[in-house]
């Protein structure tokens, strides 16, 4: 499976299965990450971690404190794409690595992009 990612007018495509998208909240500054897998039902959330809480960011019911880190596994069937935005209001966008590298996506306020399996 490949992610295709469509930002800026501009398709990339990477051959990932597996992927994580971190970021940092826009207010409380706690950073927040989740792994997600590229399948052909769609992206498919594997695991969600914060490191911290607070408004709009507690961690889910079954959570586990895992050095330092609120994890847990959230109940949300395949999404056929993810829309990420940026706010500006952060120390930089989402970060999303994979097995290959990372890349920043989202830096500038109203910088968006689409993440989806490639067709």
């Amino acid at each position: 499976m490949s992610l295709c990612i469509i930002a800026a007018s501009k398709t990339a495509t990477l051959a990932v299965s597996l992927f994580t998208l971190s970021w940092s909240h826009s207010v409380q500054k706690t950073e927040w990450r989740e792994t997600w897998a590229v399948t052909p039902k769609g992206l498919e959330i594997r695991e969600a971690a914060v490191k911290g809480s607070g408004a709009g960011m507690e961690p889910g019911p079954d959570a586990r404190l895992r050095n330092g880190w609120w994890v847990w596994h959230p109940a949300l069937p395949p999404q056929p794409r993810l829309s990420l935005a940026g706010s500006g209001a952060t120390n930089g966008g989402w970060l999303l690595c994979h097995e290959g590298g990372c890349l920043t996506i989202g830096e500038a306020s109203g910088d968006a992009a689409v993440l989806s399996p490639c067709p």
